[in-house]
């Protein structure tokens, strides 16, 4: 009897060495299984993100084909109209960038939106428009469609500076201040433009993203007065320039920088009080013309009708 309870343990033993092997082998193949395609997706990803059109699953898929002929063509306009040292070509490139718009081939998707807006306005106007076809008027406004398709990228781009440059006006003042807070407090000038870009982040994030590339191009060995230089051509005010010559002299003469900040900080205040001041001035001004147009005519008809009722029904 004991050599057959010895017997059961032994086989019950066994099983649980088998059911735990058994289970530890499922888990190591699900492991493993997960691993093996997970490495496939990634696989797959970085072909793709790298362009690599030539793969076996894609080559002749649609998808890929279209991606690949609009690179053809955007490396073509890059090399032929972007690429070049040409005066327009250097002011449209700082115009990008004082919109907010580092992409390098920023240039070549904007001749070619400006190229097939145009011809789209024009062809949606030649198409759908409710004229005579062959009139004056037809021809006329199948070509402003298309001027207007032409000038829509360049005015949405000044529109874009504006807001830009609206907004750096605005915070600038208060980058001078916390600029000369920081160099009190006994930070260097780096480290003050580090400070101070993430202290203005939720108020002005351009302002801010401008200020971290400055930061950064620095640190990539470039000079102060080179970063400044660049970031007051980026931020496309004269106030910013200003202050990139004002630390370039400073440096040069040798002269204290915080008590040149200090300076320049309340002059940026007064300047800013002065501009508020000048929309203050000029608000009556500008509230005329509404209430030529809206109050005046109201006032004329009430003061005038009796009047005129009068005279028409002979009640005078």
């Amino acid at each position: 009897m004991g050599a057959i309870d010895m017997f059961m343990a032994d086989g019950n033993s066994t099983m649980v060495a088998v059911l735990v092997f058994l289970a530890a082998g499922t888990l190591a193949f699900s492991v493993m299984a997960v691993i093996r395609v997970q490495g496939s997706v990634k696989r797959r990803a970085a072909t793709i993100s790298r362009g690599d059109f030539n793969a076996p699953a894609g080559s002749r898929s649609l998808r890929h084909s279209s991606l690949k002929a609009a690179q053809r063509v955007i490396d073509y306009t890059s090399k032929h109209y972007a690429d070049g040292n040409t005066e327009e070509t250097k002011v449209l490139r700082r115009r990008m960038i004082q919109a907010g718009i580092y992409d390098p081939q920023a240039v070549a998707y904007f001749f070619l939106g400006r190229t097939g807006l145009a011809v789209g306005l024009a062809t949606l106007a030649f198409f759908f428009l409710p004229l005579e076809s062959g009139s004056t008027q037809y021809w006329l406004c199948v070509g402003l469609a298309g001027i207007v398709g032409y000038l829509g990228p360049s005015l949405y781009l000044d529109k874009r500076i504006k807001t830009r440059k609206a907004e750096h006006l605005s915070g600038f003042p208060d980058f001078m201040d916390l600029l000369v807070v920081c160099a009190d407090a006994g930070l260097s000038m780096e480290a003050s433009l580090d400070r101070v870009g993430r202290e203005l982040g939720d108020s002005y994030p351009s302002l801010t993203a401008n200020i971290h590339m400055a930061c950064l191009e620095i640190r990539a060995g470039r000079t102060m007065s080179e970063a400044l230089e660049h970031l007051g051509d980026r931020l496309g005010i004269e106030e910013a320039r200003s202050f990139s010559t004002l630390i370039q002299q400073s440096e040069e003469l040798g002269s204290s920088i915080t008590d040149a900040l200090r300076v320049y900080s309340d002059d940026m205040r007064h300047k800013r009080l002065s501009r508020a001041e000048e929309k203050a001035y000029a608000l009556p001004a500008k509230l005329s013309v509404p209430m030529m147009v809206c109050i005046f005519p109201v006032l004329f008809v009430v003061i005038l009708l009796p009047v005129v009722v009068r005279l028409y029904v002979g009640n005078y």
